[in-house]
This record gives structure tokens, C-alpha cells and sequence, in this order.
């Protein structure tokens, strides 16, 4: 199995803020509606939907403030116990951990974070 076998879409982009409450105005000025709103220990963590993009916010006062500065990209998976063994096998390079998971929606989330060619983090995560 190939790993785009167990990707089916975008999941969302990680968008790392310093004041969680004006880049939600920002987002729903332009159309986004807050889906769901929680922390992540001491972090602010918003989602916000526009159509099928997603955006997660969340407030780490670690902004970067400059053009480049989205941290990463998430793609919705299923399977991920195997996604994760499949990408170990191939040697990527697994940050943060390894496999984790947080108490986001009904039933949770699982997720792993790989490093690309580029030092993008591509996260992928699965709806429990």
C-alpha cells in the first residue's frame, strides 16, 4: 500500500497565532465560521470552516508575524496505526513523538507529524 491510499482529503491548516481572538475576527470577516473552540493545555486552539477548508488556530504567542509562518498542513487519514507503521518503514522522518493523540471532537483525534524536504510539517490525523 502506497500512503495515499490512506489519505482522503485536507483536514486542515495549522495557523499558529498570538492573539487567538483577532485572527478569528480576521477568518470569520472573511467568511469562516467557528466550528469549534478548545485548548490544548495552556494553548487557545479555534477551528474555523469556509466551505471544505479548515483552519486551526491556535494561540502559542510563538507567531512568527512574517510570510511563511503557517506551521503546518494536516491531511484526514484513516487507518493511521498502519499509516504510522508504513511511515516508519519508509524511514521519515516522525517528529514530536511519534504517534499521539488530544481530546479534540467527539471521540478524539490521532496524529503523526513528519518533516518534508523543505522543513514543512505534513500532519496526518484521524477523526476517532
Amino acid at each position: 500500500m502506497k500512503i495515499s491510499d490512506f489519505c482522503t482529503g485536507l483536514q486542515h491548516i495549522g495557523v499558529p497565532t498570538n492573539d487567538i481572538e483577532r485572527t478569528k475576527a480576521f477568518y470569520e470577516q472573511l467568511g469562516f465560521q467557528l466550528i469549534m473552540q478548545t485548548a490544548n493545555g495552556d494553548e487557545q486552539v479555534a477551528f474555523l470552516q469556509l466551505h471544505n477548508l479548515v483552519i486551526e488556530t491556535y494561540q502559542n504567542y510563538a507567531a512568527t508575524m512574517q510570510a511563511g509562518a503557517i506551521d503546518h498542513i494536516a491531511i484526514d487519514v484513516k487507518q493511521i496505526d498502519t499509516l504510522y507503521e508504513k511511515a516508519q518503514a519508509m524511514g521519515l522522518t516522525i517528529l514530536e513523538g511519534g504517534l499521539q493523540s488530544l481530546p479534540f471532537w467527539e471521540r478524539g483525534i490521532k496524529y503523526f507529524i513528519i518533516l518534508g524536504p523543505n522543513n514543512e510539517k505534513i500532519e496526518f490525523c484521524e477523526r476517532l
